[in-house]
């Protein structure tokens, strides 16, 4: 098939196609004599499994290093590998972004509920300690400048 019919069964431009094609992902691709690119049907195949693993939050080089050069010669301990690989990357990544919402809830009350008595400079700095204390870290030391008291 040609790329323009590629394109429409796959929903992706042509310029991406041709992208993919360039960046090794699509292999196998004929040029006829009029210069017009033949795909075969496994690179609807092909490009169904680029946009899945994509969306699945895999790099192009992670999914260059997946793709048989066949569908018959999948590597499927590596395969495997790489999806429990990824499972963990994406439970990490939530555990930061539950962690960081968390902190952004605490700055939010912090910042509503702060005391109206303290000055400007001391509000901002009561805000900070709330949030150091949501996390466990230690209060900062003011910076030594070489005085002393």
């Amino acid at each position: 098939m040609k790329i323009g019919e590629l394109a429409k069964h796959s929903g992706l431009a042509p310029s991406r196609i041709r992208f993919y094609e360039s960046s090794g992902l699509i292999r196998g691709v004929e040029r006829k004599d009029n210069g017009y690119r033949e795909y075969g049907p496994e690179a609807l195949w092909t490009l169904d499994i680029i946009t899945s693993a994509q969306r699945a939050g895999f790099s192009l080089d992670e999914i260059r290093n997946l793709l048989p050069n066949d569908q018959a010669r999948w590597q499927h301990e590596a395969l495997l590998a790489s999806l429990e690989r990824k499972v963990t990357e994406i439970e990490l990544l939530q555990q930061r972004l539950a962690q960081n919402k968390a902190q952004l809830l605490v700055a939010i009350d912090s910042v509503k509920n702060r005391p109206d008595a303290l000055a400007c400079t001391d509000r901002a700095q009561w805000v900070l300690e709330k949030l150091r204390e949501s996390t466990g870290a230690a209060p900062s030391e003011p910076p030594n400048d070489g005085s002393s008291a």
